[in-house]
């Protein structure tokens, strides 16, 4: 899943650190997010929409056609 969780979150000048401790998640957890390596469960992808006032998704969005396995 893709997603401009590291944009929005520089856009507030915040660290990893600081929206880690924010959604109540671990720093890595945010890095993975941001990375692409983790796709947040449902009440997580909430709880990120909610803090950024946006709808989830705006926040994250399903891979291009071409990135998914047939």
């Amino acid at each position: 899943m893709n997603n401009h969780l590291k944009t929005l979150r520089e856009g507030r000048g915040w660290t990893q650190g600081a929206l880690a401790d924010q959604l109540g998640v671990s720093r890595q957890t945010v890095n993975a997010l941001e990375t692409g390596r983790y796709d947040p469960a449902l009440p997580l992808a909430f709880r990120i929409a909610r803090l950024f006032a946006q709808p989830i998704e705006s926040i994250f969005t399903p891979p291009e056609e071409s990135d998914v396995p047939t």
